[in-house]
């Protein structure tokens, strides 16, 4: 019988407990092709949000420990554009959760500045984030590489995700998505892509193939999201953020320009998990891609787990929701 760590809560990929399978295929290095295989993630809560000690991990179908960031691949088959996205934060939500990309196994936790939990603000009209806001699993953008198309190097981060679906999903789920435009923003002088992409089992997605497709059956969503990166963060007292391209959405299809830029982000991975690039302060520590320097096994990755603390951190910082409205 397996004894469960103090408290832990287990819930698979969503708040409400149901359950959430995705085919996802296996990869045993990060240069071999993917191979088709039924996987099921779930996720185990240490801490309790909000709170600094907050993380969320993620199991394989086996019941191991894994990586979202490292282990769970990119694509689902070898369709060209369908791909899993790791949800981080639920849309309507405002706690800025993220990968913890420098910590061991890369749990989900909330951001921190200067000792304070960090939220995203409300900018009338918007609540919070407007999409179910995330990530691509298996891509990174390198911050010592210039993009040729921005002129600026990468934010150090997994590629981003606005999934623009009907459903209003939960942190920690591992769902597919296909790709329909992607936006550049440039935040502090380093590139930021922002990929539109959908549910594939969103009740809306047949009608989506691409950014003209959320033009029509989404008017005003596009423009919302431009406002949105634009000024998320002069509230704060920081300058409106800045756009590549006069802050057009790309296209998906017109030289396939989304899909060069996830490729670009993946083959930075590769570098990345092959010790072939400087990774900072980036944790590599992955189960699953067996070649890699930093690959560790199934009993290593429990035992950092179980490292973490379990308290919880009762002096937690909930932001109060305070809306701002900004003038012309």
């Amino acid at each position: 019988m397996r004894v469960l760590l103090p408290l832990l809560r287990i819930g698979w990929g969503c708040r409400a407990g149901a359950p959430v399978a995705a085919r996802l295929p296996r990869v045993a290095s990060a240069g071999l092709g993917p191979r088709r295989a039924m996987a099921t993630y779930c996720t185990e809560e240490r801490g309790q949000p909000p709170s600094p000690g907050y993380r969320l991990f993620f199991k394989n179908e086996a019941g191991h420990y894994i990586s979202p960031f490292h282990d769970i691949p990119l694509k689902v088959d070898s369709t060209e554009n369908l791909f899993n996205m790791v949800v981080e934060v639920p849309r309507w939500t405002n706690a800025k959760m993220e990968i913890a990309t420098q910590e061991p196994l890369n749990p989900i936790k909330q951001d921190m500045k200067d000792g304070k939990l960090r939220y995203v603000v409300n900018v009338f009209p918007h609540k919070g984030y407007i999409w179910n806001y995330g990530a691509l699993p298996q891509t990174w953008e390198d911050p010592h590489q210039k993009d040729k198309s921005t002129n600026c190097c990468g934010d150090d981060d997994p590629v981003d995700v606005c999934e623009i679906g009907s459903k209003v999903l939960s942190r920690g789920e591992v769902i597919r998505v296909k790709i329909l435009g992607i936006l550049a923003l440039i935040d502090q002088g380093e590139t930021d892509w922002k990929l539109i992409a959908i549910n594939v089992n969103d009740p809306e997605a047949s009608k989506f193939h691409d950014i003209d497709d959320v033009k029509k059956y989404k008017p005003g969503y596009l423009e919302a999201t431009l406002n949105w990166f634009r000024f998320y963060k002069v509230p704060e007292g920081k300058p409106e953020n800045q756009f590549a391209f006069n802050g057009e959405f790309k296209n998906k299809v017109k030289m396939a320009f989304a899909l060069e830029v996830i490729k670009s982000a993946h083959e930075c991975w590769k570098a990345l998990l092959m010790k072939k690039c400087d990774r900072g302060a980036i944790n590599c520590t992955n189960v699953q891609v067996c070649d890699s320097p930093f690959h560790c096994t199934p009993e290593e990755a429990r035992a950092l787990v179980q490292s973490v603390p379990s308290s919880i951190n009762k002096e937690s910082n909930e932001e109060e929701q305070v809306w701002h409205f900004l003038g012309k």
